[in-house]
């Protein structure tokens, strides 16, 4: 038994060394170094937020990575991992399973076929973004977590756009229900919104762990005369798709503050001088299934009367399982529609919005530099974002909102909202709608803008929205709270200030004439049938004043149940039972705090590090506490909703002014920084700082300046 031991030992050593050898040349292999010399230099102020300054934009976007990696480089990390096909050599099997997802939708080869073709000057930020990474690797080698990860260029970064962009609307959902031959997410292809009650709409929540509020105001609204925008995109606090905040200044003229994600060379929303906008997640019908049907061999598949061959590719996924890189075996098929999965229900083709291209760089790219609402929507225009609401504002006063979606041209006569024949080519139409097609509203009578990942039929207040758009387009009729209460306090208010826009923004109030009103009415009405606990929630809800601001005794009970009622609604599934839903929260509460009347400040927290701050708001409310986890002590740590938070001003005169804050600090991973939670003080207190926009302005809050 002892040889055998000694045996197995030698043969797994030896499968280390092998493995430890040939891994890294499962992905791409490392780019050469980029031998542009780039000059850039950084300026943090005093809440460490970098102002990069270049002579040209490539310039700029090297200072933008090298920044962010002093603060983050850990979870940049990860997205280079996942652009190279290596995030499960780095996380195990969840990273394995977006480095299948990157096979499958073939997004290097996207960016093999097409980088070349992409404006010179795009090509030039992604590689001077790529440059700035490899230069924080190469000065730092001890915080390298993958062998051979760096040096990348700009196409690596370029891929990351591809794989991740169909993430925003939910195709990851579509993929992981087939994956797992699950039951396919709803979808609202050919529904009309019922605009007499806004309440009767189903809700959307943060599904796909988004969720945003966006406000902006015109000056025939504000009480000063003034244009204001709000941005409120809800995100992560930590993770690959956590806010990063910075201001950018290049000598052609790229003035921009805002807010970034890993991966990316520059602000994706904010203000420049002129103008700004803000995303809030919208999700329109963008995926179509196609059933198809195989031979008996699988290879083939029937198309208008005759067989296909499937397209396929075999790739190998490097796991990692404990101390080793193991090469897992899959095979990717395609067929004419699109990626196709099979499981034990069949095999399935996927359409999807934004499919085999990489213009979304272009676009993000472009709106940075626009000076006004023509080039705004010309780079919009360019319809390379697959989807994401839009709400803009601008010096001279116009606001607008456009539900921006690549949507997918499609025949009359068909279902798209529910699987496809895949035999046959009478339901499949190529192309998408063009830009003049999109749902917009565009400086409505009423003088304001909302929306909180709601129908864009309900955006502007009676008498100001758009009327309803072609079914086959596949607009969402979902509706939120915060959208419901948003509506409800704007319209309320004939001459918003400042100080009014702040209150809505930060409001923790449910509105009884939403979804919500609805379940909390269904929890009251549910049957006790003799069990305390049940009765004793209900008993307590009674006594609640339908806000979660912390002063009530019901308001943490009140989370729970409301937590549990948006898991339901925004998957557009069936209601929860009720009484189940009562018990579990009872329960919870009692096990841990032996209580149900638990303040919500002592349930609610913001930790990092030493930090432990108490909170208000709540799942789905304008001040929003989406996600938390359920930590040891049975404390409720936020993880995911308000997170940077900009307010935007444009005086008389057009000149910009704005605040921001959000919930730890520059640098999320850096323990040892005073940056790493210098900003949460401010956010649990709803205060904002400024953000010092102009570099004459920026001058008297400068902690250091240095050239990376």
């Amino acid at each position: 038994m002892r040889r055998i031991a000694v045996g197995m030992a030698g043969v797994s050593l030896l499968v280390a060394i092998a493995l430890a050898t040939w891994e890294p040349l499962l992905a791409r292999a490392a780019a050469p170094p980029l031998a542009h010399r780039y000059d850039s230099v950084i300026a943090r102020d005093t809440f460490g937020v970098p102002h990069i300054f270049g002579k040209t934009d490539a310039d700029v976007a090297y200072g933008v990575a090298y920044a962010h990696a002093e603060d983050d480089f850990s979870t940049l990390q990860e997205a280079v991992a996942m652009s190279r096909g290596r995030l499960g050599a780095m996380l195990g099997a969840d990273g394995a399973k977006t480095d299948y997802a990157l096979a499958l939708l073939g997004a290097q080869a996207t960016v093999d076929r097409d980088y070349a073709a992409q404006p010179a000057d795009v090509r030039a930020v992604l590689d001077g973004y790529a440059s700035g990474l490899n230069a924080y690797a190469a000065r730092h080698p001890d915080e390298v977590r993958l062998a051979k990860l760096f040096p990348i260029n700009g196409r690596d970064i370029a891929t990351g756009f591809v794989l991740r962009s169909p993430f925003f609307f939910g195709l990851d959902q579509t993929l992981g229900a087939l994956v797992g031959d699950e039951p396919l997410p709803a979808e609202t292809a050919g529904a009309t919104p019922d605009a007499a009650d806004p309440a009767a709409l189903p809700a959307a929540g943060e599904g796909n762990q988004n969720g945003s509020n966006a406000f902006v105001v015109a000056p025939r609204r504000s009480a000063d005369g003034h244009t204001r925008l709000v941005s409120n995109a809800h995100q992560p606090w930590r993770g690959p798709v956590a806010w990063y905040e910075l201001v950018v200044h290049s000598g052609t003229g790229w003035n921009f503050a805002g807010a970034t994600f890993p991966g990316v060379p520059f602000p994706v929303l904010g203000h420049g001088e002129t103008l700004g906008w803000t995303n809030t997640v919208n999700r329109p019908d963008l995926t179509d299934i196609y059933k198809l049907t195989l031979n008996e061999a699988g290879d083939a598949y029937r198309f208008d009367g005759a067989w296909r061959p499937l397209e396929k590719r075999r790739v190998w996924l490097p796991v990692k399982i404990g101390p080793f890189v193991l090469p897992v075996p899959k095979t990717v098929y395609r067929s004419v529609q699109g990626p196709v999965i099979e499981n034990k229900s069949g095999a399935c083709a996927i359409r999807y919005a934004g499919a085999d291209q990489l213009r979304m760089i272009e676009e993000y790219y472009r709106l940075t530099h626009a000076r006004d609402f023509a080039q705004w929507q010309k780079a919009l225009a360019i319809q390379g974002v697959p989807a994401t609401n839009f709400l803009y504002a601008d010096a001279r006063g116009n606001i607008a909102h456009v539900y921006n979606a690549m949507f997918l041209n499609r025949k009359p006569g068909f279902d798209y909202a529910h699987v496809l024949p895949g035999d046959t080519s009478r339901d499949l139409m190529a192309g998408t709608v063009p830009y003049s097609a999109y749902p917009k509203n565009v400086n409505p009578a009423s003088g304001f803008l909302i929306n909180a990942n709601n129908t864009p039929y309900h955006a502007a207040g009676a008498g100001s929205e758009i009327a309803p758009q072609p079914p086959l387009l596949g607009v969402e009729t979902d509706t939120t709270n915060r959208a419901t209460r948003a509506l409800e306090l704007m319209g309320a208010d004939a001459s918003i200030s400042e100080a009014d826009l702040e209150r809505i923004k930060y409001d923790t109030a449910v509105s009884r004439k939403s979804w919500a009103g609805t379940w909390f009415a269904d929890l009251a009405a549910a049957p006790a049938k003799g069990d305390r606990d049940i009765a004793a929630a209900q008993a307590l809800m009674t006594k609640w004043d339908w806000n979660y601001d912390g002063k009530g005794p019901a308001d943490t009970l009140a989370a729970l149940l409301l937590r549990a009622g948006n898991k339901w609604h925004y998957q557009r599934r069936a209601e929860a039972d009720t009484r189940a839903t009562l018990k579990t929260a009872a329960a919870y509460l009692m096990q841990h705090f032996g209580r149900l009347d638990v303040p919500l400040g002592t349930a609610l927290r913001l930790r990092q590090g030493t930090v432990d701050l108490p909170l208000d708001g709540g799942p789905d409310v304008l001040r929003a506490a989406a996600l938390w986890d359920e930590a040891d002590d049975g404390r409720l740590v936020v993880k995911h909703g308000d997170s940077f938070v900009m307010f935007v001003d444009w005086d008389r005169q057009g000149r910009v002014t704005s605040r921001s804050i959000q919930p730890y600090g520059a640098a999320t991973t850096r323990p040892t920084s005073n940056h790493y939670a210098d900003q949460a003080p401010l956010f649990v207190r709803h205060q904002t700082k400024p953000v010092w926009f102009r570099p004459r302005e920026l001058a008297a809050h400068v902690e250091r300046v240095y050239r990376p």
